[in-house]
């Protein structure tokens, strides 16, 4: 076994899927900054939710926004749905995991606020029916999915955003995901802050 080369065609094949990427998810994602903005700059917040490595990506973006990215600015109201475990154990437990995200979503959050919904298949249930309970808030979803969207795809309203990374391994569609949350961090920062650069 050749484990450069085989190191070497992970590099290759993340390459292309964020080339293939780039002109598809540009748009989509610069529209999902400005809503970000608007939701923050009018007093909203913004929920985020997925599992495994996409749990992990919707704490590492609320971590950004509450504390900072790149740039000093004050505190940004960014809520991790996956962090208090008393919260998914009693949910869990009492109505099951399924309902561990749409719960917090219809406590939390209020019309005009955004959910940050992360599934790489976009067929999670718990964040579907996040989804739905941000629906029946009138918040807004920005959905973070791959491949064809899953069902995700098919829940989204004209004035919600989907982020398709175009590739099925789900090792891409995350390191896409994390290149995305880096994204809407800085178009975020640099709206608020007007930053050129």
């Amino acid at each position: 076994m050749d484990l450069i080369a085989r190191v070497s065609q992970h590099f290759e094949d993340s390459i292309r899927v964020k080339q293939d990427s780039l002109e598809l998810l540009a748009p989509p994602l610069a529209a999902a900054c400005e809503i970000m903005t608007r939701t923050l700059l009018n007093d909203g917040r913004i929920l985020a939710c997925g599992n495994g490595g996409s749990a992990a990506d919707a704490q590492h973006f609320a971590a950004e926004l509450v504390g900072r990215f790149e740039a000093e600015r004050q505190e940004l109201a960014g809520i991790a749905l996956t962090t208090d475990t008393s919260i998914l154990t009693a949910v869990g437990n009492d109505y099951g995991f399924r309902d561990i995200f749409s719960r917090q979503v219809r406590a939390l959050g209020r019309a005009g606020d955004v959910l940050l919904a992360i599934s790489t298949s976009g067929n999670s249930s718990n964040v579907i029916e996040a989804i739905k309970a941000a629906q029946a808030q009138e918040m807004l979803v920005v959905a973070l999915t791959g491949h064809d969207g899953g069902q995700i795809a098919d829940l989204l309203r004209d004035e919600d955003i989907q982020l398709c990374v175009p590739a099925k391994r789900t090792a891409r569609i995350q390191e896409v995901h994390l290149l995305m949350i880096h994204c809407l961090c800085d178009g975020i920062d640099s709206l608020l802050l007007g930053v050129e650069e």
